[in-house]
């Protein structure tokens, strides 16, 4: 979806329209996040949002597994599948499946990383332990009960923030803001920005840790696009993130176009884009989410995907804290 514009602040009369639903919507969240989950018999790490949209979930998942493995660990990474048909549970094949199938984020980190997706977040927890999961990381399911989550770990761009802070459909959050921080065990802030500064004293004043961290352009990818005029479309959560960050690394971007997140792209969009790369003699780039939902089609091959990493500012206090919630989850399930 795309965001709308009366999300951002200042408010809107629609927004305040709206308001009387989002209490409704809250409260319904709210009541469902108070369930008690299952219990899969192993460590579980949940990455998720207070809000709908892009804020850098996905790389801080990738960062979070890359963080299990050095620290032993066999992490499985569980998804709903948003985008795909197959309702699970299934893993992921990169060599079998398609965007179309599973959803473009799970296809993307399947590639480097053992990835289930389930509607049903209990049985895809089974499945991933029957591949010999030693860890699952959610990615996303904050505000779902189904699963019962040792550590939640919420992410927030430092740009964007929270927009108007208000519960869907009134504005971008999923569950009041409130109850939501009351389950938070750490807060990645995504950038230099401040518009999180009021989330992050929140969640300090309850003694919840707050991290920062950056979105690290992959040196190849940067290279690739050096002294070239670029075409740049995504479509993710939040597209003008993904150009400033171009921009920032000295790519030159001539022509951007932004699509609503996950946008399966048809044959005549890729066609469309192409021929006015050409004509303007322009180099192609794009997400990595995004090119590999074209994977299949002719021009696939001519688009740059632009690779991102995610850096810890601190980076011994993230691995410190994930060490931590590691042991006390597995003392935790011992006990019981």
């Amino acid at each position: 979806m795309r965001e709308p514009a009366f999300w951002r602040p200042p408010s809107t009369w629609l927004s305040r329209l709206l308001m009387p639903l989002g209490a409704v919507y809250g409260e319904i969240a709210g009541s469902r996040m108070a369930r008690t989950g299952v219990n899969v018999g192993i460590p579980v790490f949940c990455v998720g949002n207070y809000h709908v949209g892009g804020a850098g979930k996905t790389p801080t998942t990738l960062a979070l597994v890359a963080l299990l493995r050095e620290l032993g660990e066999r992490p499985v990474v569980l998804s709903r599948g948003y985008g795909g048909k197959l309702q699970g549970p299934i893993k992921v094949d990169p060599a079998r499946h398609g965007a179309a199938d599973v959803g473009d984020e799970p296809l993307m980190m399947a590639r480097g990383v053992t990835v289930v997706i389930s509607r049903d977040r209990v049985a895809g927890a089974a499945l991933a332990r029957s591949t010999g999961a030693s860890v699952l990381v959610m990615d996303d399911g904050f505000q779902n009960p189904a699963v019962a989550k040792d550590t939640s770990i919420v992410v927030i761009d430092g740009d964007r923030g929270l927009g108007n802070g208000r519960v869907l459909p009134a504005g971008p959050l999923r569950a009041p803001l409130d109850l939501q921080i009351a389950r938070t065990d750490v807060l990645v802030i995504v950038g230099n920005g401040m518009a999180a500064s009021g989330v992050a004293t929140l969640v300090a004043a309850k003694d919840g840790p707050v991290l920062t961290a950056r979105l690290v352009p992959d040196e190849t990818s940067v290279a690739a696009l050096r002294g070239k005029r670029v075409l740049a479309f995504a479509g993710i959560g939040d597209p003008g993130r993904f150009f400033r960050t171009l921009r920032n690394s000295d790519v030159d971007v001539v022509i951007e176009k932004a699509f609503a997140d996950h946008h399966p792209y048809t044959p005549g969009e890729i066609d469309a884009l192409v021929a006015l790369a050409q004509r303007d003699a322009l180099t192609l780039v794009a997400t990595e989410k995004d090119v590999v939902k074209l994977r299949g089609m002719p021009v696939a091959a001519d688009i740059v995907p632009f690779a991102v990493t995610l850096q810890f500012e601190d980076a011994a206090a993230w691995q410190a804290f994930v060490s931590e919630r590691l042991n006390l989850a597995r003392a935790k399930k011992y006990r019981s």
